[in-house]
């Protein structure tokens, strides 16, 4: 798969994700986490949610793909990827979305570890 193509994929789900955030951060963290959000929780997920507002628009390919928009979104997937699991394997937290999402976010982190040019 065309890393452009990758990297659209991944900004458009972030981008959905950071909206979902901001607009019903509880639901979405009870989607993917399995537990109550309140207090300052909503106000860190709805940071969290600009941030991931801004990452989709950063990588979001233009004419050509970017070493750094490949290298950023690489690093934001895999460390979610690993994060992510280590909260389902440790039995820390777990929503319906949540093992689904870790999945996505590693098979989005080794579509773009692969060299330039190699084909799918």
């Amino acid at each position: 798969m065309a890393r452009r193509k990758v990297l659209a994929f991944s900004a458009g789900v972030e981008a959905a994700t950071g909206l979902g955030l901001l607009m019903a951060p509880a639901f979405v963290v009870r989607l993917l986490l399995g537990d109550e959000l309140t207090g300052l929780g909503l106000v860190v997920a709805r940071c969290f949610g600009v941030a991931l507002l801004a990452l989709s628009l950063t990588v979001w390919p233009r004419k050509e793909v970017t070493p750094q928009a490949v290298q950023g979104m690489f690093l934001y997937n895999a460390g979610l990827a690993i994060y992510l699991a280590w909260l389902g394997t440790g039995g820390h937290l777990g929503g319906p979305m949540h093992w689904p999402a870790a999945v996505v976010h590693g098979i989005v982190a080794a579509l773009l570890a692969r060299p330039a040019g190699k084909p799918a």
